[in-house]
């Protein structure tokens, strides 16, 4: 089989496609995948490369950890070369601030869309900003080496990089409460039993889980899918009175779609 077509590799970030199957891999091992305002901005610009064939996209990191969530050098006075230091973001005004937050977290935005299914491979440490990409993800196939933790109230920060709600959503407000207000790890098993993964297996299993997913996702028919998640992505939010005309609409869709005729 042919080697995958790389479409970015820069600032931690590499992302290939093959066919309908997308990977972003985040490339630091050295610093345990490590986030910055950089990695984030080419997290963006993977969104935007996406060919139009792709139906899944994998995120997965390279070496022993997921992502170890914020490089810490953010927080010193230096912070990284041509950025602002987060000091100096705390000492702009709140509009300023406001924007650059809003800035990073469209790194964790895209991976929800409707037009494709995205599973994060997690395996080793996904600690803050590492535990929310993998959050950001509609799946998650975790090896048994697995630790979450939201550590950014024990810094004296909250999460803020689109976490809070998807993490609600899977575990309940109480749940999510003390996993952020603790900052403790989460491991594998506990992970899946509280529903924060789909999936735990072996670290040597997880590569193969993670093809098998995508291939399983990949064996019904495109737009089927994307009706299925927008219908599962609604229900969230609707009442079930309101949820069965969003089925009827959407199935009739599908039956035109299958017989040919036009709405």
């Amino acid at each position: 089989m042919p080697d995958p077509t790389v479409l970015l590799e820069r600032d931690g970030v590499r992302l290939t496609a093959d066919d309908s199957v997308a990977t972003v891999t985040l490339c630091n091992p050295a610093k345990r995948n490590a986030q910055s305002p950089a990695l984030w901005r080419a997290l963006v610009e993977a969104g935007r490369l996406l060919p139009g064939s792709v139906r899944v996209v994998v995120l997965r990191g390279e070496g022993q950890s997921f992502s170890a969530g914020l490089d810490r050098q953010a927080f010193t006075p230096e912070g990284f070369d041509g950025e602002p230091s987060f000091i100096d973001l705390a000492r702009g005004s709140d509009k300023q601030l406001d924007a650059t937050i809003a800035e990073y977290q469209e790194a964790f935005t895209w991976w929800r869309r409707s037009d494709i299914v995205t599973i994060a491979a997690v395996q080793g440490h996904a600690i803050g900003a590492g535990f929310q990409l993998a959050l950001a993800c509609d799946l998650r196939v975790c090896a048994d080496d697995a630790q979450f933790a939201m550590r950014e109230t024990s810094l004296g920060l909250v999460p803020d990089l689109g976490g809070t709600k998807p993490l609600v959503d899977l575990v309940g407000y109480a749940r999510a409460l003390e996993i952020c207000a603790t900052g403790r790890f989460v491991h594998g098993s506990e992970a899946e039993r509280l529903g924060l993964a789909n999936l735990v297996v072996p670290v040597a299993e997880l590569d193969a889980s993670v093809h098998d997913l995508a291939a399983a996702l990949l064996a019904a028919p495109r737009d089927a899918v994307i009706e299925t998640k927008a219908l599962l992505r609604g229900a969230v939010d609707r009442h079930y009175e309101e949820q069965r005309p969003a089925e009827r609409a959407a199935q009739a869709r599908r039956l035109r779609d299958l017989a040919g005729v036009g709405e």
